[in-house]
């Protein structure tokens, strides 16, 4: 399945826009500097003006996608779309704390390992999607195309590897005037605009847990398609997915006392041991819920023909895009 803009069949006034050269983007602004990041911190708040502390190391790593790929185009869509409809009228502040929550969520293990998996998984549901504008009617509503191009600044500053270092390692948050029951269970981090921000306590909540690598693709930008029958979303609930990663941790770390037990008593096993341990180890959080994985996951969502190699014609590829830079 491809998005519409990837079809040459399908191209529109203005659709060469999703093939810039990434140098033809001179309108989005540059990322703040570290300086001015760890200056952020005063934007946080427990609703009465107190800035909570923020422990220092708990940033995230920077995630830099190449622009100009198609993988970028549909996480720039995706993650636009997502600072769009959660935060449209936040400051901007509150709009890098989204995406930067998404990005956290794509680097732990629970989680799908892409940016539009992260952002629609769910989506194919009713109820019970990870982001409710995915699947509660909210995308019918036409963008403001000034609101629009302002997420996708930030969106863009974000892929590029821009860190917003106030929420930490923050995976969940919630608007202002709800009280999820789930919110007791987690870390409050603390509130930016409109939304109250939490990370997961014990092990699924360190830094270390988010060691999770970039799956190289992206899905469809979209919404999946709609199943009919209700499902259960226990396998979406932020307690439940924590205590899923803590009992895998906690087999993990019982097998590696055993490990290092066996090889502190038989050197061969020590050697084969550490072959082991050098071997990348892959953990697959599909992108979808089980219900889509029966009608076929990947092979039915995914766009498996990204043009990488593009139909568009060598002599139009660079069409909307500068030919020399504009003067001040």
């Amino acid at each position: 399945m491809t998005w519409d803009a990837e079809l040459p069949g399908e191209n529109f006034p203005g659709s060469a826009f999703f093939y810039l050269d990434p140098q033809s983007l001179t309108d989005v602004k540059a990322a703040p500097d570290a300086d001015a990041v760890s200056g952020l911190k005063g934007d946080l708040s427990d609703g009465a003006g107190v800035a909570p502390m923020v422990l220092s190391g708990s940033s995230a790593q920077p995630f830099i996608l190449k622009a100009g790929t198609s993988e970028h185009s549909r996480a720039l869509k995706c993650l636009t779309d997502a600072i769009y409809y959660e935060a449209a009228n936040e400051p901007e502040a509150g709009q890098r704390a989204v995406a930067q929550v998404i990005l956290n969520r794509m680097r732990h293990p629970t989680f799908p390992n892409s940016v539009c998996g992260v952002i629609y998984q769910g989506s194919e549901r009713a109820t019970g999607c990870q982001f409710s504008y995915s699947c509660d009617g909210s995308m019918a509503r036409q963008p403001a195309r000034i609101s629009w191009l302002r997420a996708q600044n930030v969106a863009a500053q974000a892929l590029a590897g821009f860190v917003y270092g106030p929420v930490g390692m923050a995976t969940h948050y919630h608007a202002t005037y709800v009280y999820p029951y789930w919110a007791p269970s987690l870390n409050f981090v603390g509130t930016i605009g409109a939304h109250r921000f939490y990370s997961w306590k014990g092990s699924a909540g360190r830094p270390s847990a988010f060691f999770r690598r970039y799956a190289g693709y992206e899905p469809f930008p979209g919404p999946k398609p709609r199943v009919l029958q209700p499902t259960l979303v226990d396998d979406l609930d932020p307690i439940k997915l924590q205590q899923r990663y803590e009992r895998e941790f906690a087999a993990a770390r019982v097998k590696a006392e055993a490990d290092a037990l066996a090889a502190s008593h038989n050197p061969a096993y020590a050697a084969q041991l550490a072959t082991r341990q050098r071997e990348t180890t892959v953990y697959n959080t599909p992108s979808y819920s089980r219900e889509a994985l029966d009608r076929g996951g990947d092979t039915q969502f995914r766009g498996e023909r990204l043009p990488a190699a593009t139909d568009v014609r060598p002599e139009y590829q660079k069409s909307g895009t500068w030919k020399t830079q504009p003067v001040g």
